[in-house]
């Protein structure tokens, strides 16, 4: 039998060992950067860096120190690099699960810290703590936090003025600008105009004290970063939001796209501005959330949809792609009040959605083939179609890739190559396998037809190489 000392050694050395380990993965987690095409991420070492994102808004204050690991050693083991997680959400109920305000007298000024911390004693760290306590949980799992400082509502109603929002930004840079995997959310679900001046105070203010980190803006639906922040010096890259409605309920507002689900239209657009800046969807429909947010009679947004944008996005050119669930995103368990946006499960059960477990696949095929040379390629698709008819391309030096949702077969013009393919390959975004095909010779416009079903769901990509 071990005695008692013996033990004891064995659990010094497991937990230094323990120790090690994560100061390690601590130290490998570097600033992201933008490429040196300014078009996508790299690491500070020079390594691609592909968003890969999930939505917890709600993080910080709904989920205790245990949940909180739950959720990052899932999303962790699923591929996910970035949370997005707000500081503030109603500034009159900005409380965590156990009871810590954030703010003293509800002033975003006035932020309520207490001196010291024990992360061993929930009883007694402060909101801030609790906060520190998932950005330092995060880093260990090498994931990124992208940190919205206050949600869009806020600022519209007139609860924090320019000089508050200097004052909040101040200390939100000099808290933060130390640690890795920090990327900076300004805005929150807010059209840029509305309290414009503090948006711009913010930004400006957290990159005059934390010039450390990344930092865009999160928009309100069908609006992008584009529109009022392109040409601001805080603002690193772009950020849209495809948003929730489908082909049908895209019709309200004048001021916004009419784009429907083509989130791929965002991305055209924002590509061609110029200074270049990367740009990617930051809030496509989230995985079992219902048609245009209420409309629970049409239906709930499911996987297939997921992957649809997920492809669309990234093959048109954006930098990465950010998923969402709706119970997840919010925390949800069932009984809870005040929720939104008719949630069907206990978030726990919604982290292994369909389309959570898939998106690791749309990463790792963008990863394995060289990156920074991705470039969308729709010259390569002969008389492409309308909405779910639409194939999107993209291509490298020495590959391609087409995707397509429905199952139907497309054309390729093969005159606009600038190699000879000698390798074909279907991929399968459900799944992640690949199944290579015998490479005929190709004539000028060679068709292609998928292996499945000719429905929408059948989604494929064809991988051409030299």
């Amino acid at each position: 039998m071990m005695n008692v000392t013996a033990a004891g050694n064995i659990k010094i050395i497991l937990t230094g060992l323990m120790l090690l380990l994560c100061l390690n993965v601590l130290a490998q987690m570097q600033p992201l950067k933008i490429s040196a095409n300014k078009r996508y991420f790299q690491t500070a070492d020079g390594k691609p860096f592909f968003w890969l994102g999930d939505t917890g808004w709600l993080l910080f204050v709904k989920c205790k120190r245990e949940e909180a690991i739950l959720y990052l050693d899932t999303r962790k083991q699923q591929g996910f690099n970035v949370v997005k997680a707000m500081l503030l959400h109603d500034f009159n109920n900005t409380k965590n699960v156990y009871g810590d305000w954030a703010l003293k007298d509800f002033d975003v000024s006035e932020p309520a810290v207490t001196p010291g911390k024990n992360f061993n004693n929930a009883d007694e760290y402060d909101y801030w703590d609790h906060v520190d306590f998932i950005i330092d949980e995060a880093a260990k799992r090498g994931i990124y936090m992208a940190l919205v400082p206050t949600w869009g509502s806020n600022v519209k109603s007139g609860k924090i003025n320019e000089q508050q929002a200097e004052v909040y930004a101040k200390f939100l840079a000099k808290r933060y600008k130390n640690k890795t995997n920090i990327i900076w959310l300004n805005g929150g679900d807010i059209n840029g105009k509305d309290g414009y001046v503090v948006w711009e105070k913010i930004g400006s203010t957290i990159k005059n004290f934390d010039g450390n980190h990344l930092m865009t803006f999160h928009p309100r639906g069908r609006t992008s970063s584009t529109d009022w922040f392109h040409q601001s010096l805080w603002l690193d890259f772009n950020m849209f939001q495809s948003g929730h409605k489908s082909y049908a309920q895209d019709t309200a507002s004048k001021e916004r796209r009419h784009f429907g689900e083509d989130n791929w239209k965002y991305v055209e657009e924002d590509y061609a501005m110029e200074p270049v800046k990367p740009t990617l969807d930051g809030e496509p429909s989230y995985e079992d959330i219902p048609y245009g947010l209420h409309d629970t009679l049409s239906g709930y947004w499911n996987a297939a949809d997921i992957r649809r944008y997920a492809y669309w996005n990234v093959f048109a050119g954006g930098a990465g792609f950010t998923y969402g669930h709706n119970a997840v995103m919010q925390y949800y368990v069932p009984g809870d009040t005040g929720i939104s946006f008719f949630p069907r499960q206990h978030w726990k059960l919604g982290l292994n959605a369909e389309a959570a477990t898939q998106m690791k696949h749309l990463k790792k095929l963008v990863e394995s083939y060289s990156y920074f040379d991705r470039v969308p390629a729709q010259e390569l698709v002969v008389e492409n179609g309308e909405k779910y008819e639409r194939v999107l391309a993209a291509k490298g030096k020495n590959y391609a890739m087409f995707y397509m949702c429905n199952g139907k077969g497309f054309k390729i013009d093969f005159t606009k190559l600038s190699f000879v393919p000698t390798k074909t390959t279907w991929f399968n975004p459900k799944t992640g396998q690949k199944q290579t095909i015998k490479t005929n010779k190709f004539i000028t416009l060679s068709s292609f037809y998928p292996l499945g079903k000719i429905e929408n769901g059948s989604d494929w990509v064809l991988i051409l190489e030299k």
